[in-house]
């Protein structure tokens, strides 16, 4: 697979001839998000989030303290079973500790979210990286329900998962075996260090692989030959997005 301005090509299209228009509306290419709006979109949440803890803990680029971590929404199980702060399922995965954290976790996105959503499209990137968002959330809170817990990475681990397996489903080995090296290195450094939270990431891979499928299955044409893309897209959203819905009753459910 040769990685492009457009995500991932197909062998088939690679060959191709394409007519390329630049700027065909005349926005201007500050303006641009080149293809992969909600990449961008969810980096500027976590940095504009990152920068409230920022004010909130006291204005220092560091650690930021359990509390502020803990108050900006980060996910403890007691808060949500007892409290029923179950929106903590959803806003840990935009609060971060710190500045090597948080900017980690963005360098990763952007670069297998510019990969990935012109791939399959902004509809079901978007779907896909909340899915396994939720599912790190489920997977953490059943591992370590009293422990504080937060960051992207869960989501972001959903994003690889779903890279490797549409790139083996559209048959791109290439692009596949760096993917799957990158997922073992992650997953090494999960497990070694006591500081990052293994449900989540474990989750969010999880999720994401299925997610992945879902999609391959479509483009496979295994829901039916004499289904049209658009009502393909209907069953594969759907289908992701009830496996989302699981997710956060179970979180409830393990909290």
């Amino acid at each position: 697979m040769t990685p492009t301005p457009v995500g991932m090509r197909c062998p088939e299209c690679m060959n191709q001839r394409t007519r390329v228009v630049r700027n065909p509306t005349g926005t201007p290419a500050a303006l641009s998000f080149g293809g992969f709006p909600a990449t961008v979109i969810l980096i500027a949440i976590n940095v504009i989030v990152y920068l409230v803890e920022i004010a909130k803990g006291g204005g220092g680029l560091g650690g930021l303290s359990g509390t502020t971590i803990y108050e900006m929404g980060g996910l403890f199980g007691p808060s949500v079973s007892q409290e029923g702060d179950w929106w903590r399922i959803v806003t840990s995965g935009f609060v971060h500790v710190s500045i090597v954290h948080i900017g980690f976790n963005m360098l990763l996105l952007y670069f297998m979210g510019r990969l990935l959503e012109p791939a399959i499209g902004t509809l079901r990137f978007t779907v896909l990286y909340f899915v396994s968002l939720l599912a790190g959330s489920f997977f953490a809170l059943w591992f370590s329900p009293d422990s504080l817990s937060a960051g992207a990475s869960g989501a972001i681990f959903g994003v690889l998962g779903a890279t490797f397996v549409v790139a083996r489903g559209r048959q791109l080995e290439a692009i596949a075996g760096q993917i799957g090296i990158l997922i073992v290195i992650n997953l090494v450094f999960t497990f070694a260090d006591r500081g990052i939270s293994v449900g989540a990431h474990v989750g969010g891979l999880i999720a994401g692989i299925l997610c992945g499928l879902l999609i391959v299955a479509g483009e496979q044409g295994r829901y039916g030959r004499g289904l049209s893309r658009r009502n393909r897209l209907v069953v594969e959203v759907t289908a992701m997005a009830a496996l989302g819905v699981l997710s956060f009753i179970l979180a409830l459910a393990v909290a």
